[in-house]
């Protein structure tokens, strides 16, 4: 049993795009899923992802390492809910050479019930 090219993503219909007929977004043929999750685990994972942004400071949340595209997240299942990771990786920002002092062993932890309410933070301060 193989994944589908598509990843049982539908194909976008013929009327997708613009007002000119020209698509807005050049769909690929292939689809490489990074993942599979259960829409209780994509509410957990959003819930903490969501609580990390806000800890940033506001007047730095249009620099690339203070905003998602400089985190990823890892959720697993748990006791009565989901475990979610939040790293920081600041290699995914462009620009971010010798003289940048960023945590490079930085991450969030948290439990999160089924329902995307966060139950606790991990207080970690590396």
């Amino acid at each position: 049993m193989g994944v589908k090219p598509n990843a049982g993503i539908p194909s976008p219909s013929p009327s997708s795009g613009t007002d000119a007929g020209t698509p807005a977004f050049e769909w690929p043929e292939d689809i490489e899923p990074l993942a599979t999750l259960d829409g209780p685990a994509i509410l957990a994972s959003h819930a903490a992802l969501q609580d990390v942004l806000s800890r940033f400071p506001e007047a730095r949340r249009n620099e690339c390492v203070f905003t998602a595209r400089a985190l990823e997240v890892v959720v697993g299942k748990g006791k009565g809910g989901y475990i979610v990771r939040v790293n920081r990786r600041v290699d995914h920002c462009e620009g971010i050479g010798p003289g940048g002092n960023f945590e490079l062993d930085w991450f969030e932890l948290y439990a999160v019930s089924p329902e995307g309410r966060i139950l606790e933070r991990y207080q970690f301060a590396p």
